[in-house]
């Protein structure tokens, strides 16, 4: 099957013959995809929802696959709410994790978001207008119940599932899902397309180097943490953007602007069409965190608020 005659709509994709994909246009904040792999008479999931609907509705989809091959293994990709706050629907299942994702899933639950929801003026207005759609209250945080370094590899009925951490860089432990025998690789948000990536935990550098390593993979199908499913181009795409914000913010750190001013001055050129654009303050911290360890870390609100600015939305 090639990539183009997947359509970006909701719901499952059959992909190969072991390896599906549950998208979830538009891959906004919060729209995220996951991913099904399976083998004789179970399946592994990559990544559960945002919240409980969606995830239980996500379940439901996949039933006329998992009846068969029940969901014995859960790869969460990193600790972003999005890819595994709907957990505790599969807690029957082993889930899995890297040690550095299941350490941050302790200070990303839902009363993170719900406290953004509440905060006055742009902030408020845009973490609300952001994520507003889904229902965060009731959500029993459900963490990994095991967990690697580095890398993992599974058996899932027969079918061999690697499982690679590539992070720091999108958050502290990145993964990576591959399905070696069936060229897919599962990319959780090491991946957006059509999206603008953001670097919360860094460095840029160390993401730039994730995204060589799977276009030295041996895939035909990517299935990123947000967008429609991609090949080697989309990774490169989101390279490219990398490597421009790691080039314009560097220029500004040596010439002595601040991440606030860099953020204003930094033109984005082609990539100004990518949705979310604001993500450019977060990103230009991360670059100057890299350059000077010793710069004072902004805490998640003023992240927003720089974030929310570039967005539009002013007090």
């Amino acid at each position: 099957m090639a990539i183009d005659a997947i359509p970006y709509t909701k719901g499952s994709h059959r992909l190969t013959e072991r390896c599906h994909a549950w998208l979830v246009p538009d891959g906004t904040w919060g729209w995220s995809n996951a991913g099904l792999v399976t083998g004789h008479g179970q399946s592994l999931l990559v990544d559960t929802l945002f919240d409980l609907p969606m995830t239980r509705e996500m379940l439901a989809g996949l039933r006329p696959i998992t009846d068969e091959a029940p969901i014995r293994t859960v790869v969460n990709t990193h600790a972003n709410g999005d890819h595994w706050f709907g957990n505790e629907l599969v807690a029957d299942a082993e889930i899995i994790a890297s040690k550095s994702t299941a350490e941050e899933m302790a200070a990303n639950g839902p009363d993170l978001i719900l406290g953004l929801f509440e905060q006055p003026g742009a902030t408020g207005r845009f973490a609300r207008h952001a994520m507003g759609q889904f229902e965060f209250k009731g959500i029993t945080p459900t963490p990994a119940t095991r967990t690697f370094e580095k890398e993992l590899q599974l058996d899932v009925g027969g079918t061999e599932v690697r499982v690679y951490e590539l992070g720091p860089a999108h958050t502290a432990g990145d993964s990576v899902v591959v399905v070696p025998a069936e060229k897919t690789l599962y990319a959780g948000d090491l991946l957006f397309i059509g999206g603008t990536p953001i670097s919360w935990a860094g460095p840029v550098s160390n993401w730039v180097a994730a995204c060589k390593f799977m276009l030295d993979l041996d895939v035909d199908f990517i299935v990123p943490g947000h967008g429609p499913v991609t090949d080697k181009g989309g990774v490169q795409d989101v390279m490219d953007y990398l490597v421009f914000v790691e080039k314009e913010a560097t220029a500004r750190h040596d010439a002595g602007m601040s991440p606030e001013d860099a953020m204003r001055d930094i033109n984005l050129g082609r990539f100004d069409q990518l949705d979310e654009r604001g993500r450019l303050a977060q990103n230009v911290l991360a670059v100057y965190y890299e350059l000077d360890p010793s710069l004072e870390r902004q805490d998640t609100l003023e992240v927003f608020r720089r974030i929310a600015e570039l967005e539009g939305f002013t007090d």
